[in-house]
């Protein structure tokens, strides 16, 4: 169990370049205070006092903003960065030395029983806002873009960005769609540049009639 925290200090160190020592991650990271609730609670999960592990896992959501179920599984070197609003499901598995921003959900589609939640490989980053929900596996040394939702199984060594979620970059190649998130359609931009057209098209009218009352003036 010692070894396990180290291990968890150990990672907010390598991977939080604002972190200046292990006491101010110990004392302060409410991401790490949340993982060894869990850490409890999990393990009071496994011996079926389940009611006291939820308690713990819900008094832990209070003091972090952390919620992560007891019946998840969660390995070695796990980093929540600034966790608030981060949600882990009840049949959620996590690999090792995965990284988890704000705001990030490990959850269900509400339609599946059993396994319902994700399962995360090993090296995993999931950016601030992103959702990744179902029964399905994102692969080891895999980043998932801010904000994505991903629905779909996501191979290892990819890229994903976007609603939902598409796969830009697989073994370091970048893979092309013919729907590009990166560049979509911008309407009031378009509603812009179209009055702006018409505007110059006014412009060179009143323009060219100013020009011939003055030639008809002159006359």
């Amino acid at each position: 169990m010692l070894k396990t925290l180290r291990e968890d200090i150990r990672a907010v160190m390598e991977r939080d370049p604002a972190a200046r020592s292990a006491l101010e991650v110990l004392l302060t990271y409410s991401g790490l205070h949340a993982i060894w609730f869990y850490r409890l609670s999990h393990r009071l999960w496994k011996r079926k006092f389940y009611t006291l592990a939820r308690v713990i896992s819900q008094f832990a959501r209070f003091l972090t903003g952390i919620e992560i179920h007891p019946g998840a599984k969660i390995g070695k070197g796990l980093f929540i960065d600034h966790g608030m609003g981060v949600v882990i499901g009840e049949t959620c598995e996590i690999g090792d030395n995965v990284t988890l921003y704000q705001g990030v959900t490990l959850g269900g589609t509400g339609k599946e029983k059993g396994k319902r939640h994700p399962t995360i490989g090993n090296n995993v980053l999931i950016a601030s806002g992103a959702k990744v929900l179902g029964s399905m596996k994102i692969g080891d040394n895999s980043k998932i873009g801010a904000g994505s939702v991903v629905l779909q199984e996501v191979p290892p060594n990819s890229t994903v960005v976007g609603i939902p979620g598409r796969i830009v970059i697989q073994n370091g190649v970048r893979v092309n769609h013919d729907f590009d998130h990166t560049n979509l359609p911008d309407p009031i931009g378009e509603v812009l540049r179209s009055m702006q057209r018409e505007i110059d098209t006014l412009r060179q009218e009143v323009k060219q009639l100013k020009e011939s009352r003055q030639a008809h003036e002159q006359h």
